[in-house]
């Protein structure tokens, strides 16, 4: 199979469509978790206070071409409450990275990022043909870790002082990766899940 890089794409499951990221989708994204410490405290970006800053956060990704930024919609109301992104891996072939991933503090722990990793995992492998999927997160962000853990990441390592927070301290990262033959069984467990 010919391996494509990621295009904006609609992606569409029973709770969560992911469509392109827009401006359009910030008031929503503001009402769901914008000025809100603990959505943003492991995010590479300081909290956005204003719906403004948001804005310009949100066009950050839109405008740089190494990233495919997905707007999280709750299907139920039709509204953005989070976004997502895709984007490739340098210095790994056939890799993609699902990263930037967050969601209102209203739907943690619901179907919401069990469905949208779902669709993005499946969109990687399945239409894509990318040989491994990276996730990452803060070495502090337990949470994150959890729930990478419980979709099938696999743990690959921790890079010590990978990066600086927005406060200036040293990030580690922890990696997780998902290999192609790892994920049909991963893709069952998902579907297993979402069916509960």
């Amino acid at each position: 199979m010919t391996v494509k890089m990621p295009d904006p794409v609609v992606l569409e499951g029973r709770t969560v469509r992911l469509e392109p990221l827009g401006l359009h989708h910030v008031p929503d994204l503001f009402a769901a978790g914008g000025n809100d410490e603990e959505v943003w405290r492991w995010m590479p970006a300081p909290t956005p206070r204003t719906e403004d800053e948001l804005r310009r956060l949100a066009m950050s990704l839109v405008e740089n071409p190494g990233i495919v930024p997905l707007a999280v919609i709750l299907r139920e109301t039709g509204r953005a409450i989070g976004w997502t992104t895709l984007h490739d891996v340098p210095g790994f072939d056939h890799s993609l990275e699902i990263g930037w991933t967050w969601y209102g503090k209203a739907y943690w722990r619901t179907a919401v990022n069990t469905e949208s990793k779902l669709l993005l995992l499946s969109h990687a492998f399945d239409k894509l043909g990318h040989n491994r999927v990276l996730l990452k997160t803060d070495v502090l962000n337990t949470r994150s870790q959890n729930a990478v853990r419980r979709i099938g990441g696999v743990y690959e390592g921790t890079l010590r002082r990978h990066r600086q927070r927005p406060d200036s301290t040293w990030r580690d990262t922890v990696y997780f990766g998902i290999l192609d033959d790892e994920w049909p069984p991963r893709k069952q467990r998902l579907e297993q899940l979402l069916d509960r």
